[in-house]
């Protein structure tokens, strides 16, 4: 198993920066609790007993490491590139989001914080955030927008299962974006008892890094994994990219290697126009949403745009700012796969190799069936699974017509 040592931050001259991206763009109430949050977290770096107990839950908790797995049928069919995929869909709870959950809520009991607060979009992250807090006995609250709740309607389930209270908010959008700034309202209330475990690297410093940092244990996973089967590194890591916590961990590692391409594939909806997608590199600007700097989705007013696509947790009008720097410098690539391509992946996948995607991992999978073909057949791709399908059966026999 890759061993759970943490990078440091790239721009140690700028602590919450990536290039011009990042910061801490928040009330004044909320500026000691980051601060303590930062200190705190820096701590556990060097804390051998934190770190082992991390460890150990990752692997005896989790299921880490989770298998590369060399799709055949695919890649048979398709012809061109080796695909592999990264199967974070096989962990407990069913997505990647468990193992920034486990680290958080581990540094959330540290901090003596009894409260933990959450968002969620597509439900996995609620569901991880109220596993953690029953496994470590911790209050849990997370909030959803209403229209996340009623398409995620299984999760909810879960989290009410788990013994969270799952707070539905009815603002805005009613998705990601409304369910995250209702919980930093709550934070703002109860900032001396609460911990705010935020799912995705996004929102001000140090939650980009940190949330970076704990997800960058499945890039250091693939990186060992590909050498030990092929020898050799990818020509290419594709992963699904919201807020982009999969995808900076599936990046991560490899920034350094120039020669293998990190391909970031966001939600490309049901149209162009703004509003139909959530491509932020599509028809976004560089502003400021709930505590960052980065490219946000949003017209002429610099009014917040709404966004569009049928997967959840792809549904929101800002990307993590060390995602906005990548693409900047261009060493990252970053595309849009639209509904109907996701859910023909789906259906693709689930058919060839019998694996069932969710509908944000399936944006990725379906930026491979795209690309494969076209390439060496020497060449090898590897997809982050980011998560199982189970969740959304419900818009999948609905869009199917199953």
């Amino acid at each position: 198993m890759a061993s759970v040592i943490l990078p440091a931050n790239p721009s140690p001259s700028r602590p919450g920066r990536f290039g011009v991206y990042g910061g801490r763009y928040v009330p004044e109430t909320l500026v000691a609790a980051l601060v303590e949050l930062e200190r705190e977290y820096e701590a556990t770096k060097a804390d051998a007993e934190f770190q082992a107990e991390l460890h150990t839950l990752l692997h005896d908790y989790a299921g880490r490491p989770t298998p590369l797995y060399f799709a055949s049928r695919l890649t048979q069919q398709l012809g061109g590139a080796r695909i592999y995929l990264k199967r974070e869909d096989l962990l407990h709870t069913g997505a990647h989001k468990i193992n920034n959950a486990l680290g958080q809520g581990l540094l959330a009991r540290r901090m003596g914080k009894k409260r933990v607060i959450a968002e969620t979009g597509a439900g996995q992250h609620g569901v991880a955030t109220a596993t953690v807090c029953a496994l470590l006995g911790l209050e849990c609250v997370v909030y959803m927008g209403d229209v996340d709740m009623a398409r995620q309607e299984l999760n909810v389930q879960r989290m009410r299962l788990l013994g969270a209270e799952v707070r539905g908010v009815s603002s805005g959008s009613r998705t990601l974006k409304d369910a995250i700034s209702e919980a930093m309202r709550d934070w703002v209330t109860n900032v001396r008892t609460t911990y705010y475990l935020l799912g995705s690297a996004l929102g001000a410093h140090p939650y980009p890094t940190m949330v970076r940092d704990y997800q960058h244990v499945i890039s250091k996973e693939i990186k060992e994994q590909i050498l030990e089967k092929e020898g050799r590194l990818p020509a290419a890591v594709i992963a699904c990219v919201g807020g982009g916590s999969n995808a900076i961990g599936a990046f991560y590692e490899f920034i350094p290697e120039r020669q293998v391409r990190l391909i970031g594939v966001e939600a490309g909806g049901c149209g162009s126009e703004l509003g139909q997608h959530a491509a932020r590199f599509r028809g976004g600007v560089p502003g400021v949403l709930q505590g960052t700097f980065s490219y946000v989705l949003q017209d002429e007013d610099g009014q917040i745009a709404m966004t569009h696509s049928v997967s959840a947790g792809l549904d929101y009008a800002s990307i993590g700012p060390e995602h906005a720097a990548l693409h900047d410098s261009g060493r990252a690539e970053y595309v849009a796969q639209d509904d109907s391509a996701a859910l023909d992946a789906v259906v693709r996948l689930a058919r060839t190799e019998g694996i069932l995607p969710a509908l944000e991992s399936a944006h990725a999978v379906a930026e491979a069936l795209k690309i494969a073909p076209a390439m060496n057949p020497r060449d090898i791709l590897v997809v982050n699974l980011s998560g199982r399908g189970d969740k959304d059966m419900g818009i999948l026999a609905r869009e199917l017509k199953l």
